[in-house]
């Protein structure tokens, strides 16, 4: 048995239902790390894999507020501070009815590897609550965030944990979080990102995680030796904010990306999409995608429930790269067996683990370009620690410095992905390569720690 082996082993009494995405995730990097742990013993030795597992804590707390109608409504609010050996806790906080604790172990396990991999000193954790805005009233989220805030103000700081935004979490929730926190503390500082430009938040901050997507596979493409993206057709998932900034990104350089989806379907246009009505309707009007074929009756709209299961219909359009930008396990191995017979060329994860593990066999065996989560979607995070370098500083910066700044990144996270990849003897494989820099850094800086 393995290093690897028997790390896994460890850890399967772990595996309940709630749990099963933080184990899919926890299981992928051991067996990526495996050559780090049989050649480095000293990683055994300081037990840096029980210990990176298992979070700092995990707070959990009632959140009760007042609806519209005076009823009083309960929800549960989380956050799972995992570990700030590189610097403070730093993660989203996501407002989703399928938020648990297991859901959000994944993401801040995801969230130290990604975090570590920017290079930039912070740490990983994530957040959130099984609230759901869709429905609500602008007071309704108002009064959900002032008594969310009320509780998680004891546990966050500028030099403690710094949470962002996520799923259901925008400009406007952050905003709401702030103005509380302010109340409560008596205190501006920049203890959340992803604030709204005019009282502390970054330029590019919600284009950051779309166009760092682009910007790795851009970079990707070219260390492989593959043709750029100028003039190809990408498919999209999602209709949220990675996924319109990939969209965005995308057309800015000469693509056509001819996709996209939410809950219900995918719509299809073959001239490319309508971003413009796409930002319409999803940012304005939280309308469904089945009012852009109202006005593009040339383009397909495909419900969801008219493609069959186990795939997805956004995926067996033949296309040159793929951006997965909508939720974790959503591209299966039937999509990935429809990508590789239409001729895809790389894929690059936008969302968290968007793609099952049986996809990514898939890809890494057909020797499709594949980019990892954890280092194609970075850019988000990357920019927001412009943001808080910018609150301690009391200064702003440009769009064009913010954006050259979050570029570089990504091109250094390829780089460093490449490079550690082809040292431990898995040239090629960009999951491998990301897991084990991201590992190595944030262990290495725990041993020097101590316990």
């Amino acid at each position: 048995m393995t290093k690897a082996e028997q790390e896994i082993k460890k850890f399967e009494n772990g595996n309940c239902e709630e749990n099963r995405v933080f184990y899919q995730a926890m299981e992928e990097v051991i067996y990526s790390i495996a050559p780090l742990l049989e050649s480095e013993e000293k990683y055994t030795r300081h037990a840096i894999l029980e210990r990176l597992v298992v979070p700092d804590r995990i707070i959990k707390f009632k959140v009760a507020w007042l609806d519209d109608n005076n009823n009083i409504q309960v929800n549960t609010g989380y956050r799972v501070q995992f570990n700030n050996a590189l610097g403070p806790y730093k993660g989203g906080l996501r407002f989703h009815p399928s938020v648990n604790e297991g859901v959000l172990k994944f993401l801040g396990f995801e969230q130290i590897l990604k975090n570590s991999l920017t290079g930039l000193p912070i740490g990983g954790a994530k957040g959130g609550s099984d609230f759901d805005p869709k429905g609500k009233s602008d007071f309704e989220v108002m009064k959900f965030c002032s008594a969310f805030m009320a509780e998680l103000h004891k546990h966050i700081g500028a030099r403690i944990d710094v949470p962002a935004g996520d799923i259901g979490v925008g400009a406007r929730e952050i905003g709401y979080l702030y103005g509380e926190y302010k109340k409560l503390t008596s205190s501006y500082e920049g203890v959340l990102t992803g604030k709204p430009f005019v009282f502390g938040g970054s330029l590019m901050r919600p284009e950051a995680t779309g166009y760092g997507a682009v910007y790795f596979t851009e970079t990707m493409l070219e260390m492989e030796g593959k043709e750029s993206l100028d003039g190809k057709i990408c498919t999209v998932s999602g209709a949220g904010n990675v996924a319109l900034h990939v969209i965005e990104k995308l057309q800015q350089i000469g693509a056509v990306p001819v996709t996209c989806t939410d809950s219900k379907g995918t719509i299809y246009d073959s001239r490319g999409v309508d971003l413009a009505l796409l930002k319409e309707l999803k940012l304005e009007r939280r309308a469904s995608l089945e009012e852009y074929v109202k006005v593009h009756a040339d383009a397909k709209y495909i419900p969801i429930n008219e493609y069959p299961e186990g795939g997805h219909a956004v995926w067996d359009i033949p296309c040159y790269a793929a951006f997965p930008c909508a939720t974790q396990n959503e591209l299966t191995d039937i999509d990935a067996q429809n990508l590789i017979v239409n001729g895809v060329v790389s894929v690059t994860e936008g969302a968290n683990m968007p793609s099952t593990p049986k996809a990514i066999n898939d890809f890494l065996s057909h020797k499709i370009c594949f980019a990892p989560a954890k280092a194609a979607n970075a850019g988000g995070v990357a920019v927001s620690e412009f943001e808080m370098a910018q609150n301690a500083s009391m200064s702003k910066w440009s769009f064009e410095k913010v954006d050259e700044k979050l570029k570089t990144t990504m091109q250094q996270i390829a780089k460093r992905v490449v490079l550690t990849a082809k040292d431990y003897g898995v040239e090629g494989n960009y999951v491998d390569g990301a897991n084990i820099a991201g590992f190595k850094r944030v262990a290495d800086a725990m041993i020097a720690e101590g316990i």
